[in-house]
């Protein structure tokens, strides 16, 4: 596993029935102790400057697929910081081969944080600023398809 929350290991197109329908990447998760995954506020996909939604995102966690709105009421599945998490994204054709640069943020909540801060949690926020203490990642890579 790398430092880096974004992983260069597993991004690659993916395709179904011999046609490239997206891609996928895989990501750690920096906090020591782990979340659950109702914990994570989604964060949007930048890739080469194209904002990805998390409509079009599905996260395999635990070799389970969730789409965000399962993941907002999953309080029983516990996504470890010793597990990669996998992002498949939908998109059609899939990326060409060459560098892409990725950023991706994700927040994620935490027992000992009072609720009443919640609200400033928000990873769509442009003024937001990142704090880790409060489960915050911001992250930008660039990595290679072949």
């Amino acid at each position: 596993m790398e430092k880096q929350v974004i992983q260069s290991v597993g991004f690659r197109n993916i395709s179904s029935e011999g046609k490239v329908v997206g891609f996928q990447l895989k990501i750690r998760l920096p906090y020591y102790r782990g979340v659950y995954l109702s914990q994570i506020k989604m964060g949007s996909l930048v890739v080469d400057g194209e904002e990805i939604t998390k409509d079009h995102i599905i996260w395999r966690v635990n070799g389970t697929d969730y789409t965000w709105q399962e993941m907002m009421v999953s309080r029983n599945v516990h996504w470890s910081p010793l597990e990669l998490a996998t992002l498949i994204v939908d998109k059609p054709g899939g990326l060409k081969q060459g560098y892409h640069d990725l950023k991706y943020s994700y927040a994620c909540t935490h027992s000992y944080m009072p609720p009443s801060l919640e609200h400033i949690i928000d990873p769509y926020k442009e003024e937001m600023v990142y704090l880790t203490e409060f489960g915050h990642t911001h992250n930008s890579r660039r990595l290679l398809i072949v």
